[in-house]
C-alpha cells in the first residue's frame, strides 16, 4: 500500500503499486493528458513507471524545466527512427541530449547531404503525427547482444558488449524502431511537437581519432512552436555574432594550420587583450595577490606526482632535452606549489595568494576547436590562495566579491551558480567534506546568491563552485570557478608551521575569474557583437580631417590623446570625410573626432559617436574628460 507524497506536501493512498500515468490521472484528467514523465525520489523516470512502495513523486509536464531532457532524448529517438527508415542500411550508434538539443551518430556509405536533412526532418514529422506508443521493455545483456547483431547493428552490439554480462538491459520501442536506452522517454511520439534538425558534422566513433569517422546530425527541440523560433532566430543572431567573423572585420586575430588551436594576435586584438589583462592585474594588486609567472616547460616528475600525468597525459604536449622528459604545462597549480614551497612557511603568512595569466597548452583534438572558443594555446586569469582551514569561508566570499565585481564591469549582470558537491570516489573524511561544503555554500549565501546543488559532480580532492555567465542571446558560459583542494598540497610537501608550532598542510583554493582569456575575449565579441564598450574598444577615439590644410592639428589632437592614455588614431587619407565616418562607424571606434578650418582656428574638435549622435564643437580638454568618464563607468553605464 504505497503513500505517495506529492510536491504540495499532499499525500495519496493506494491498495497496490501504480504507474506515474495512473498517479497522474488519479489527480486529475488533465494533468494525465499533461504528463510528460515523472520524478520519483528525484529520479527521472517514464510515466509508465511503476512505483512500488512509499515515494515523493512529482509529474512532469511541458511547464517543468526537465520537459526539456524528456522531450530532446525522445527526439533524439525519433531522429534515429527515421534515418532507418529512409536509409535502412545506416548503422545507428549513440544520440544523447546536449546543451539546446539532441544528436545522433550514423555510420553510413555515403555522406549526408543539406537535402538528405529535410527529407529526415520531414520524415520526423511523419513519425509524430502518427503518435506511436513509446514503449520499453527489460532483457538480458546476452539477448540484447544477439538481437542488435542479428539485425546488423554492429555499433549497438559493440556498445552492449562493453556492458557486463550480469546487467539488466532496457530496450525502447516506437512504431517498427527499437533501440537500447536508459529513458526516460516521452508517453508517444506525438508528445515531440517542436522540432528542428539544425547541421551535419563528422565524429570520431567513441570520440577516438584513431576510429573511424561517423556522421552527427545535430537537432534541437522545444516545447512548443514559439520556443523553437525564439531559439532558431538566436541562432541566426548567434550567427551574425560569430567571434571569427567579426574578428576578421575588425583585424583582431587570425588562426592558420601552421599553428593549430594557437592565435596570431593583430594590433587591435592584442590592445583589447592588453587592456584586460591590466584591469585584472590591477585587481589582483588591489587585493592581495602576489603576481608571479612560471615556466613552460617542467620535468614530468613534476607532473607524474601531482597527478597530474595519470589524469590528463592524453591532453599533453611532452618533449625530451637532455636525456630528461618534459611536459609543457597544461596548468599552473603544481609550479604555484613549488614556489609556496621555497622557504618555510607559517601560520602568519597564510592566506598567501599567488596569481599569474599562465600561459598553458592543452592537446585538443583537431575537430573540437573552434576559434577563440577552444584552443590548444591559452592563458589563464589563474590563481591559488594556500591557506588554513579557518580562512576557507572568508578566502571564498572575498573571491566570490571580486568576481561579481569582474563581470559588473564586463557587462555580465546575469550568473548562474552552480555548487558541486562530493563524488562517489573521494579522498578525505565525511567531517572533512561537510565542513568544506558548508564553507562555500555559506559564502555563496552571505554574497546574496542564490545556487544550485549539483550532487556528486565536484572533483575528488574537494568541492567547487561553477560561475556561469549569460549573455545576450540567453547562452551560458561556465567562467569562474572556486575549488577547494585538499589533495594537490599533501601530494607535493606542502607544509606551514601552525600556532602550536607543528607542521600542517595548508589547503589550497584553485580560482579562476575569467577562465581562459582567449575564450573570454570570445565571448566578449560575441555578447557585444564587436561594439566593445569604449574603454575595452581597440580604438577609442579617430581624429579626421576634412582636408590637407587640417592634418597637423589632427596630429596634434592624437597625440594629446594618446598622451593622456586614450587609444586614438589619425586619419588624415585623401577622403571624403563621409567616407571617414562611415569606415570608422563600422570598425566600432567610439568617438570621431572631425576637424575642419573652423575647429583648427577655435582649438576645437566636432566630437561624433559610432551612433552617429552629434555632440557638438568643444575644446580639446572638453573632449578627453567625455572620454575619460566613458571609460571610467566601464560597462555599468551604456
Amino acid at each position: 500500500m504505497p503513500v505517495i507524497t506529492l510536491p504540495d506536501g499532499s499525500q495519496k493512498q493506494f491498495d497496490q503499486a501504480i504507474t506515474v500515468a495512473e498517479l497522474a490521472a488519479s489527480i486529475g484528467a488533465g494533468l494525465a493528458k499533461a504528463a510528460l514523465a515523472g520524478k520519483v525520489n528525484g529520479k527521472l523516470v517514464d510515466t509508465s513507471y511503476v512505483i512500488p512502495a512509499d515515494a515523493e513523486v512529482r509529474i512532469i509536464t511541458e511547464r517543468d524545466p526537465e520537459a526539456l531532457e524528456v522531450l530532446r532524448h525522445s527526439a533524439a529517438h525519433l531522429l534515429a527512427q527515421a534515418v532507418k527508415g529512409l536509409f535502412p542500411s545506416a548503422q545507428v550508434t549513440i544520440g544523447p541530449v546536449i546543451e539546446n538539443g539532441f544528436y545522433y551518430d550514423f555510420a553510413f556509405s555515403r555522406s549526408f547531404t543539406p537535402e538528405d536533412l529535410v527529407r529526415i526532418e520531414e520524415r520526423m514529422e511523419e513519425l509524430a503525427r502518427k503518435d506511436f506508443p513509446v514503449s520499453h521493455k527489460e532483457i538480458s545483456r546476452d539477448e540484447a547482444l544477439h538481437y542488435f547483431k542479428s539485425i546488423g547493428e554492429s555499433y549497438k552490439a559493440q556498445i552492449i558488449e562493453g556492458i557486463p554480462a550480469e546487467e539488466i538491459l532496457t530496450i525502447y520501442q516506437q512504431g517498427d524502431f527499437l533501440d537500447l536506452c536508459r529513458g526516460p522517454h516521452v508517453p508517444s511520439t506525438g508528445r515531440i511537437k517542436a522540432f528542428k534538425l539544425t547541421k551535419l558534422a563528422g565524429a570520431y566513433w567513441r570520440g577516438d581519432s584513431k576510429n573511424e569517422m561517423l556522421q552527427r546530425i545535430y537537432g534541437t527541440a522545444w516545447t512548443d512552436k514559439k520556443a523553437l523560433e525564439n531559439y532558431l532566430k538566436n541562432l541566426e543572431e548567434a550567427e551574425k555574432r560569430d567571434h571569427r567573423k567579426i574578428a576578421k572585420n575588425l583585424d583582431l586575430f587570425h588562426m592558420q594550420e601552421e599553428a593549430a588551436g594557437m592565435v596570431f594576435w593583430h594590433a587591435n586584438g592584442w590592445a583589447v587583450y592588453q587592456q584586460i589583462k591590466s584591469y585584472i592585474s590591477q585587481l589582483l594588486n588591489e587585493n592581495g595577490y602576489e603576481e608571479v609567472v612560471t615556466p613552460q616547460i617542467v620535468d614530468l616528475e613534476l607532473w607524474k606526482k601531482s597527478g597530474h600525468w595519470d589524469m590528463f597525459k592524453e591532453d599533453m604536449f611532452t618533449l625530451e632535452l637532455d636525456e630528461r622528459q618534459y611536459a609543457v604545462k597544461p596548468m599552473n597549480c603544481p609550479c604555484h606549489v613549488q614556489i609556496f614551497n621555497q622557504g618555510l612557511r607559517s601560520y602568519r603568512d597564510l592566506p598567501l595568494r599567488l596569481a599569474e595569466f599562465g600561459c598553458v597548452h592543452r592537446n585538443e583534438a583537431s575537430g573540437s576547436m573552434h576559434g577563440l572558443m577552444r584552443v590548444r594555446q591559452m592563458t589563464q586569469d589563474d590563481a591559488h590562495i594556500f591557506c588554513m582551514e579557518s580562512q576557507i569561508q572568508e578566502e571564498a566570499l572575498s573571491f566570490i566579491r571580486l568576481l561579481l565585481t569582474v563581470y559588473r564591469d564586463f557587462g555580465f549582470n546575469d550568473l548562474l551558480v552552480k555548487l558541486a558537491t562530493r563524488p562517489e570516489k573521494r579522498l578525505g573524511s565525511d567531517d572533512l567534506w561537510n565542513h568544506a561544503e558548508t564553507a562555500l555554500a555559506e559564502a555563496l549565501r552571505h554574497a546574496g546568491l542564490a545556487f544550485e546543488v549539483r550532487p556528486g559532480e565536484g572533483a575528488f580532492y574537494g568541492p567547487k563552485i561553477e560561475f556561469h555567465l549569460k549573455d545576450c542571446l540567453g547562452r551560458t558560459w561556465q567562467c569562474g570557478t572556486l575549488q577547494l583542494d585538499y589533495s594537490l598540497p599533501k601530494r607535493l610537501d606542502a607544509v606551514y608551521i601552525s600556532e602550536d608550532s607543528s607542521k600542517k598542510t595548508p589547503v589550497m583554493l584553485h580560482r579562476a575569474i575569467l577562465g581562459s582569456l582567449e575564450r573570454f575575449m570570445g565571448i566578449l565579441i560575441e555578447h557585444y557583437a564587436g561594439k566593445l564598450p569604449v574603454w575595452l574598444a581597440p580604438t577609442q577615439a579617430v581624429a579626421m580631417n576634412i582636408a590637407d590644410r587640417q592634418s597637423a592639428y589632427a596630429r596634434k589632437i592624437t597625440e594629446f590623446l594618446r598622451k593622456n592614455d586614450i587609444r586614438a588614431k589619425s586619419d588624415l587619407r585623401n577622403e571624403k570625410i563621409g567616407f571617414k565616418i562611415r569606415e570608422h562607424t563600422l570598425q566600432y571606434v567610439p568617438y570621431l573626432l572631425v576637424i575642419g578650418d573652423s575647429e583648427v582656428e577655435a582649438e576645437q574638435v566636432s566630437l561624433r559617436t559610432q551612433d552617429g549622435q552629434d555632440l557638438g564643437k568643444m575644446n580639446l580638454d572638453q573632449c578627453l574628460a567625455l572620454i575619460q568618464t566613458a571609460i571610467s563607468q566601464r560597462s555599468r553605464v551604456s
